[in-house]
């Protein structure tokens, strides 16, 4: 004779009625739901405060930079512009994104291709290495300051006779070095030229033309 615990479980098996089954189940949909709406909410709840704590940080850090800007006044090309900036803006980055004066090109943006090559007070200088603050009152000429009008400047036009540029990404910054090279005196022969120049790459090779182009133009440059 099977015990009670052999007999098979039913529906009205010792009292328990269908009701109270699906009651139970009921209740176990219940806490289910609560444990995955609570989970859900541990969950979320982290996302939110740091996406709050970042959104905090933002606005703290636009408030305080704006703080932290400086002002500066710079003659390019004889021209005077006052502007605010980050201390940190190097002076490449103030002509090109502040004035939009896009001749100067960022190449290596570390000082060692020449393309953002200008001249400081008439000396050549790589403004990606310099910051914009520390040039108040200094006078600052880039290639687009080299033309008079729609004369086209000594070195310019000797480039374009010479092709001393193929892509011309590197060429605002070989010319206004070799205005200066020219300027410097170091254009009295071709190995000189060559070793005053080597700063500024051209990943063309065109430095037989831009040799040819320094030559022709320092008869024509004053000194």
């Amino acid at each position: 004779m099977a015990s009670d615990s052999d007999v098979p479980f039913e529906s009205e098996a010792d009292g328990v009625s269908e009701l109270s089954i699906l009651g139970y189940l009921e209740t176990r949909r219940k806490f289910i739901k609560q444990v995955a709406g609570t989970s859900a909410a541990i969950a979320i709840v982290p996302n939110l405060l740091s996406a709050a704590s970042l959104d905090q940080a933002k606005t703290t850090s636009a408030a305080g930079a704006a703080s932290d800007s400086a002002k500066v006044n710079l003659k390019i090309n004889g021209k005077d512009y006052a502007l605010d900036v980050d201390p940190r803006v190097t002076l490449l980055d103030a002509l090109r994104e502040r004035l939009h004066l896009t001749g100067s090109k960022k190449g290596c943006d570390h000082g060692q291709c020449g393309a953002c090559t200008v001249l400081l007070n008439g000396r050549r200088i790589n403004s990606c290495l310099s910051l914009a603050v520390t040039h108040e009152g200094d006078e600052i000429t880039t290639i687009e300051g080299l033309a008079n009008g729609e004369e086209l400047h000594p070195m310019q036009a000797a480039f374009i006779e010479h092709d001393g540029f193929q892509c011309g990404y590197c060429t605002s910054g070989q010319i206004c070095s070799a205005v200066a090279c020219v300027k410097e005196g170091h254009a009295n022969s071709d190995d000189e030229i060559r070793e005053w120049m080597s700063g500024n790459i051209c990943r063309c090779g065109a430095y037989p033309n831009i040799l040819a182009a320094i030559k022709e133009a320092k008869t024509k440059v004053r000194t």
